[in-house]
């Protein structure tokens, strides 16, 4: 009898070691998926982030008129950057982080300003044809780097999150600049939902409108769909773990970058854009952001357009677009 129970006791003892070490090591795991996905210079270093890098690519379309009107604007922006006024500011985050953005100043007297916010692994030079454009409207441009993406410092990219806490110190900057200011905040996926998120808080009356391109709904859903279709695993229970750890290391829940929840808080105008080929963030949140959005609304679905890729499949659509908006609501 005392030798049964000594091999059940060794048994049991084997279980809890292998229990422990199956658990140590799924947490491992997802620990290293929220490294791979929020921390750029961990990105770096992966195989597995160029054939992700590839891969995005290859979802764009690729259609000659996009690449064309594309090569156009970088063209125009590139000569217009070389003669236009700028300055370099630096503000720090409320968590102290170092923050970059480059200021383009009108070319007129005049109290129009946007804040132009990239996407998700981007940095500020690819909204420099956004810049470009407004400024030939007369207005002064803000265009900063997000958290943790080109010139800026951080742990660990926002989703949105501690993006829109970041976005109002830009436009603290711009109100300290001019009391008067009629604000556009201007986004593109990611930084369309920190626009979004922006949107449902208390913003100062100088905010007239947001732009939202490309936006989704939530940072939780959009890591679930990544996790399956870029890993191959379950986003139940990865993502909710992912959540936790997230929390302990940078201090942020990706259940709190809630666009959607947001827009049903929001009372600033808001100009929803989407591509209904973009197969990275789905055509069908635009339409639940502007289902959700309790404020004055348009949605804008550009036909033929990938993620990112409205403003180069039709120009006059989306351009036009924003220029109503802007007749509407900054006069």
């Amino acid at each position: 009898m005392n030798n049964i129970a000594t091999i059940l006791k060794k048994r049991k003892k084997i279980i809890i070691i292998i229990l422990a070490c199956l658990i140590a090591a799924y947490f491992f795991l997802v620990n290293f998926l929220v490294s791979a996905a929020l921390v750029p210079s961990f990105m770096e270093k992966l195989e597995a982030f160029d054939r992700i890098t590839t891969e995005s690519y290859a979802m764009q379309v690729q259609t000659e008129d996009i690449k064309t009107t594309q090569k156009r604007a970088i063209d125009e922006t590139r000569e217009w950057f070389n003669e236009a006024k700028c300055q370099k500011l630096v503000k720090e985050s409320e968590d102290g982080y170092a923050l970059v953005a480059e200021e383009f100043f009108s070319k007129e007297e005049s109290n129009k300003w946007v804040l132009l916010l990239h996407g998700y692994t981007g940095w500020k030079e690819e909204m420099y044809p956004f810049a470009h454009w407004y400024y030939e409207r007369g207005f002064h441009v803000v265009v900063p780097d997000l958290r943790c993406q080109g010139e800026s410092e951080g742990d660990f990219i926002g989703m949105g999150w501690t993006d829109h806490f970041d976005g109002k110190l830009w436009l603290d900057y711009i109100l300290s600049q001019d009391d008067n200011a009629k604000i556009v905040i201007h986004g593109q996926s990611m930084g369309a939902a920190a626009a979004l998120i922006m949107a449902g808080d208390n913003l100062a009356e100088q905010v007239k409108m947001v732009v939202s391109d490309c936006a989704y709904t939530d940072a939780y859903s959009m890591f679930g769909e990544k996790v399956k279709e870029w890993f191959h695993l379950p986003a139940f229970p990865i993502v909710d773990t992912a959540c936790l750890l997230l929390k302990l290391r940078g201090g942020y829940n990706l259940k709190d970058a809630s666009a959607i929840d947001a827009v049903k808080k929001s009372s600033v105008p808001i100009l929803l854009i989407h591509g209904d080929q973009d197969a990275m963030i789905s055509v069908q949140m635009a339409r639940e952001l502007y289902d959700a959005a309790n404020c004055e609304k348009e949605l804008l679905i550009v036909e033929g357009a990938g993620h990112a890729q409205s403003q180069d499949k039709d120009p006059e659509a989306y351009y036009g677009a924003i220029d109503t908006y802007i007749d509407r609501y900054m006069d």
